[in-house]
């Protein structure tokens, strides 16, 4: 029996005292893909917010790479983001700094010290998606679709055991939607775990998996038919 990445169970989630989502049940187990649809609102992010640390889990059980949600404590949130790879639908690059530097600065930041290891480990990631060559460049010098190839190969990383990606493609044009979507196919083939909200349903008919859909304050799986 695989062991479960994330689990919620009996969990309702709050943001500002409002209830959000009631009555979460679902588990995603090692090397499982799978989708989180839903409306723009409907409380896919608030979902995900809780998964990283972003939002408390105040009602229900639930854990996340050996975390414990509901007793998680300030100071272990930047540890349990050190086992998961986030990647955001705005690229969330810092550009003021290349693209070297702006992975250099989340590997200090997770607690890496050797200067050659980090070298080697950008390096590794950047080969990875695809633009070993584009290092030295700003953020602003690549395309859109650089620019999240960058951002999943900043969740690389710290070889995460879960990678939540919270509306990919939302800022990118229907051909590189599907690159960066190959991308994160060819990722969890090597044995990765991926969490992906979306609302583009054309991908998920692409590369169907399983498929969540959260709609009127609840979570339910969709079947796909045939």
């Amino acid at each position: 029996m695989s062991q479960p990445v994330l689990y919620l169970k009996n969990a309702n989630i709050f943001q500002d005292n409002i209830l959000i989502l009631k009555n979460l049940d679902f588990e995603i187990n090692k090397g499982e893909f799978f989708y989180l649809i839903g409306k723009t609102g409907s409380g896919k992010s608030s979902l995900l917010k809780i998964l990283y640390g972003d939002l408390p889990l105040i009602d229900g059980v639930g854990e996340v790479v050996d975390y414990d949600l509901p007793s998680l404590k300030e100071k272990q949130i930047p540890f349990l983001r050190r086992k998961i790879g986030i990647v955001f639908q705005d690229f969330k690059l810092l550009n003021d700094r290349t693209i070297n530097e702006n992975l250099l600065f989340v590997l200090k930041a997770t607690g890496w010290k050797n200067k050659d290891e980090m070298q080697s480990k950008i390096n590794e990631v950047l080969t990875k998606v695809g633009l070993q060559d584009k290092g030295y460049k700003m953020p602003f010098q690549l395309s859109g679709g650089e620019q999240q190839r960058i951002a999943i190969a900043r969740a690389l990383l710290n070889d995460p055991e879960l990678i939540i990606a919270d509306e990919p493609t939302g800022n990118l044009d229907p051909k590189t939607s599907m690159e960066v979507m190959a991308l994160l196919n060819e990722i969890h083939k090597s044995g990765k775990t991926i969490l992906m909200a979306t609302h583009d349903y054309s991908l998920i008919l692409k590369y169907p998996q399983r498929t969540f859909k959260v709609e009127n304050g609840e979570v339910f799986e969709v079947v796909h038919q045939q």
